[in-house]
Order: C-alpha cells, then structure tokens, then sequence
C-alpha cells in the first residue's frame, strides 16, 4: 500500500495507535510507515485537526503518541465501563511525587532527607500507580535505587515532557530580625544605684 498520500499517512497513524492500545514512538511509527520525520509531523497535525471537538484526542508524550478519551467524557466513560476510581493521591505521596519529578533520578535516602519523613510506603504506592520506576542504581556505596518518573505521569499530569513542569518557587529568606540595641548595663546600675 502507498502511504504517500497525507490522508493516508494520517488514517495509518491512527489505526496504529488505536490498535497498540498505548504511546508509540515517533521513530517506531516512522520505521513501521517507511516515511521520514516532516511527513509524520504533517500526519499529526492533520490528526489533531481532525480529531478536534471530537471524544478522542491525540497527546504527544515526550517522543512519543497516544489516542486518549477527551477528559470532558471521563463520567460517561467510567458509567459505560463502569469503572472504580482509584483513590486519589495522599499529600505525602504527592510531595514523595513531586520531589520525584524535580530532582530525578534520585534515591529514596534523599527523597526522605528532603521530606524528613520515611518515604516506603508512598514510595511502594506511587510505583503500584505506575506514576514512578526504578531508573538505575547510584554510584555511591550500597549502590541505592534511583527513581524517576514514567510516562504514566506525564500522561495523567497532562504533561508532554519534564520540561513542561511548573517552575519551583524562588527560595524566599526571611528578612534579618532586628536586634534591640545592647543595653547600657554600666548606665543602668549607676542609674539603679542614684534611685536607692
């Protein structure tokens, strides 16, 4: 079959990705449609046109492409399926994540150092989530576990890369207290002293 065809190269994207069911990268789709990287550019934007307003949309992550339901069908969605939603992220799993997502890879000895608290548990929950995984081990003795973040993160987050995460607050300092001026101890014995 020729793929020359842009509308061609556009339906082929979409039956890929609608097959594979998860994100496919760029240059897996490129091998698979023998086509260079400006076509299938071409091909996701025209698919991102066409799927506007429509209950599927096409996102980007990272390198990488996925068909997902829009987010404004999710309850109709979760009645025809009926699926049980997950319970949502406790706070200390999500400032386990977010030290995560802004200093990867990183072991779990400084993910608790950071928060001052053992970390175990929403460490073990969040990989069960699938938002983090191992990534290597570090080079210092004991070699501990470096953790980074997965593309289910990205994808739940609506993130297309690390890139695109919010900027950490400039680190704030309180202004220096004022010292009261040391007092004149000399001039308040002799004043003590007058007064007797």
């Amino acid at each position: 079959m020729n793929l020359t065809l842009e509308k061609n190269i556009e339906r082929a994207v979409e039956a890929i990705l609608f097959s594979v069911g998860d994100s496919v990268g760029r240059d897996k789709l490129i091998s698979a449609l023998d086509i260079d990287a400006a076509a299938l550019d071409a091909a996701v934007e025209g698919l991102k046109g066409s799927l506007e307003g429509r209950g599927i949309r096409l996102v980007e992550i990272g390198d990488s492409l996925q068909l997902c339901s829009a987010p404004e069908y999710f309850e109709y969605i979760q009645k025809a399926v009926q699926l049980r939603r997950q319970a949502g992220l406790s706070a200390a799993a999500l400032e386990t994540l977010s030290i995560i997502a802004y200093n990867q890879p990183v072991t779990k000895g400084k993910i608790e150092f950071i928060r001052g608290v053992d970390c175990s548990y929403s460490v073990t929950r969040l990989m069960e989530r699938g938002f983090i995984d191992e990534v290597g081990r570090a080079e210092t003795p004991g070699r501990p576990i470096l953790y980074g973040t997965t593309e289910e993160f990205l994808r739940c987050f609506g993130l297309k890369n690390l890139d695109q995460l919010p900027p950490l607050p400039e680190k704030q300092t309180p202004p220096p207290a004022e010292m009261p001026e040391k007092p004149d101890i000399i001039a308040a014995v002799a004043e003590e002293t007058e007064m007797s």
